[in-house]
C-alpha cells in the first residue's frame, strides 16, 4: 500500500470538490475580503497552489524552486484556480505513483533563499506529510470562509476509507478512477 498515492488521492478529489465550490461564486465573491490568516478565498486559495508549485519543484529537484515560488502569478478567478490546481495536483498525484518503496527516505534539499546548498534537507516522506498537512489545514479556511457565502461548503473527507466509496462515486468518474482510491 502506497499510503502517499492514497493522500495525493484524496487531496486531488477534496481539492476538486471545495474549488467545484468555490467556483459558484462570483469574482467579486471569491475576491472579496473575509476573516482569515489570507483574509479572502482567493489569497487563501493561491496561497496553496503556490507552496505546492514549491514543493513539487523541491521533491523533483528543480533547482529553479526559489523562482518558481517568486514568480507566481496568482489566479485572478475560482475557475482558472481550479483548473490550475487540479494541473498541479495530477502532477503531485504522478509523484507519489511512482515512489518506490524506500524512496520515502531520500533527501530533499530545499532554497529558502540561499540558495539550495545552504537550505533545509529533510525526507521525501516528511515533505509529502507537510505537503498534505499544510493543504488540509489551508483547505479548512477555505472551507470556512466559504460558509460564510451562498454557497455551501462541501463535504471533504470522503476520499480516504474504503466504506465511503458511495460518497466520491461522482468524483472518482470525473478522474476516471476506480475503487480502491
Amino acid at each position: 500500500m502506497n499510503i502517499f498515492l492514497i493522500q495525493a488521492r484524496a487531496n486531488r478529489l477534496a481539492n476538486r470538490r471545495l474549488l467545484g465550490a468555490v467556483a459558484a461564486l462570483s469574482d467579486a465573491d471569491f475576491q472579496a475580503p473575509r476573516t482569515s490568516f489570507f483574509p479572502s478565498l482567493a489569497l487563501t486559495a493561491n496561497h496553496i497552489l503556490n507552496v505546492d508549485h514549491y514543493y513539487l519543484a523541491a521533491l523533483q529537484g528543480d533547482a529553479a524552486m526559489r523562482h518558481i515560488w517568486a514568480s507566481y502569478v496568482p489566479a485572478q478567478t475560482a475557475a482558472e484556480l481550479a483548473a490550475r490546481q487540479d494541473e498541479s495536483d495530477a502532477k503531485l498525484v504522478a509523484f507519489c505513483a511512482g515512489l518506490q518503496p524506500g524512496e520515502e527516505e531520500n533527501i530533499v534539499a530545499f532554497d529558502r533563499g540561499a540558495g539550495i546548498e545552504n537550505g533545509p534537507r529533510e525526507p521525501v516522506g516528511r515533505v509529502l506529510a507537510h505537503l498534505f498537512m499544510h493543504q488540509t489545514h489551508h483547505r479548512g479556511q477555505v472551507h470556512a470562509m466559504l460558509a460564510g457565502t451562498s454557497v455551501k461548503p462541501p463535504q471533504l473527507d470522503d476520499f480516504i476509507m474504503l466504506g465511503d466509496d458511495k460518497h466520491r462515486v461522482a468524483d472518482m468518474a470525473a478522474l476516471g478512477w476506480k475503487e480502491p482510491v
